[in-house]
């Protein structure tokens, strides 16, 4: 009996390690199961999730991307401390965007030079216009022109440089136009009267209500340029002073922000054509590279921001080089494109020497003087990215083009376009500054 006894206590204690042998497997398994489908929900986009186990029901519950954007959005918005901010703002992806894009029609804004009317031009296509910036690691505050408005009550928004600086101001021209009411002309109003047209001096809109300036003033390479030195050969027409910021800088340095850009005009084609060579003090400098002459340039640029503009009071902000698309061809490298490359492994930037980096990211001495007064906006590739949106044959008028003549642009950008994006990192950096 005692053996009998002890044999069923034996069964009976084998069988309850199985069952806690089971139970303990089940929760494994349980667990497990759980966190692959937390994993998988959060990774597919999906709202919500619901799974039936035997023993009992699991929720997962995860955010869900808002319409028309992308799983990123719901990344906290960009608010690093430092350069690392800058960065952040430019590392990212173009995304489709047809619930938020355009941000502004181009008919309904008369301030959009007629070379970026693209759409108004014949171009038949508009996806060019339906693209935003993700920035991968945070989400961009999505732009709000009356909130920038109030931001810049009394203030002066201060574009300084070529004509892809101004191609950005006017996009910050229509963006802002949005949040004021169409019939009331002149609640926004060029000072001097001005019409917008290829200038050689500058553009101030005032914003009535606002009592704030959105400014652009012509400065191609952002230095001073004058008569050569004397007995200097006679093929010298000009000189560029790489030690003399422009003499009109007196009137940009009070600005409350200030966005520079340069870039386009460094080259050697145009500086043959204006028989321009450089300069540092007296000296002509026949056999200075353009690179060299650049980043000289770019440390005149910080040295005079150190010691002009109070960073107490200013924004400054360089906006890189917005690499040109062009070919030899008279069709140029972009008259047949519609979609970005969405690849940026593919781009390469070797095509633009000297531009991609700014100089003042390279020199240490620069780059400490002006620490915490200059932000660098590094757009080249996310521009180089779009040769999809550029006017290419569709800047001007369908009526004043002809095929024998016409030549494509493949350096400015439509209008509602890539300059958008860049005004909404702007926008970013403005709210944090001032916000």
């Amino acid at each position: 009996m005692e053996m009998a006894s002890a044999r069923r206590t034996a069964a009976t204690r084998a069988r309850q390690s199985d069952d806690q042998i089971v139970v303990w497997g089940a929760c494994v398994l349980l667990s497990a199961l759980s966190l692959l489908l937390l994993v998988a929900v959060s990774s597919s986009g999906f709202g919500a999730a619901r799974l039936t186990f035997a023993a009992g029901e699991i929720s997962v519950l995860v955010r869900t991307s808002s319409s028309g954007g992308s799983a990123v959005d719901n990344v906290e918005l960009c608010g690093a401390d430092g350069d690392e901010y800058d960065r952040m703002l430019v590392d990212g992806e173009w995304v489709r965007d047809d619930a938020r894009r355009p941000l502004y029609e181009p008919w309904q804004c008369p301030f959009v030079d007629e070379g970026f009317r693209c759409r108004e031009n014949g171009r038949p296509d508009d996806a060019f216009a339906k693209w935003r910036w993700q920035p991968r690691h945070c989400s961009l505050p999505r732009f709000d022109a009356k909130h920038l408005l109030e931001t810049l009550r009394n203030r002066r928004l201060v574009f300084v440089g070529d004509s892809i600086g101004r191609n950005q101001w006017e996009s910050m021209l229509c963006m802002l136009a949005t949040a004021v009411a169409g019939d009331d002309e002149a609640s926004i109003y060029e000072e001097s009267g001005s019409p917008i047209t290829k200038h050689k001096g500058a553009l101030s809109f005032r914003f009535r209500d606002y009592n704030c300036t959105v400014e652009h003033h012509r400065s191609p390479y952002l230095l001073r340029r004058g008569r050569p030195p004397r007995r200097a050969p006679r093929h010298v027409a000009s000189t560029l002073q790489l030690d003399a910021i422009d003499s009109r800088a007196r009137r940009w340095k009070d600005a409350d922000v200030l966005v520079f850009n340069t870039g386009h005009w460094w080259s050697h084609e145009r500086l043959q054509q204006l028989h321009c060579y450089f300069q540092e003090g007296k000296k002509l400098r026949l056999d200075m590279s353009i690179e060299a002459a650049y980043e000289r340039a770019m440390g005149t640029l910080t040295d005079w921001v150190h010691r002009e503009v109070s960073s107490y009071k200013t924004l400054v902000i360089f906006r890189t080089y917005s690499p040109a698309h062009t070919r030899a061809s008279n069709s140029g490298g972009c008259a047949s494109e519609t979609l970005p490359e969405l690849n940026s492994s593919r781009i390469s930037l070797h095509r633009w020497p000297g531009m991609v980096t700014p100089a003042f990211e390279k020199s240490g001495t620069a780059a400490a003087a002006t620490a915490g007064r200059l932000h660098v906006l590094n757009i080249t590739l996310m521009a180089a990215q779009r040769r999809d949106g550029h006017p290419s044959v569709y800047n001007v008028a369908a009526a004043a083009r002809t095929p024998a003549a016409q030549r494509a642009d493949c350096s400015h950008w439509c209008l509602p376009g890539v300059p958008d994006a860049w005004n909404e990192l702007l926008y970013a950096l403005i709210l944090r500054r001032f916000s």
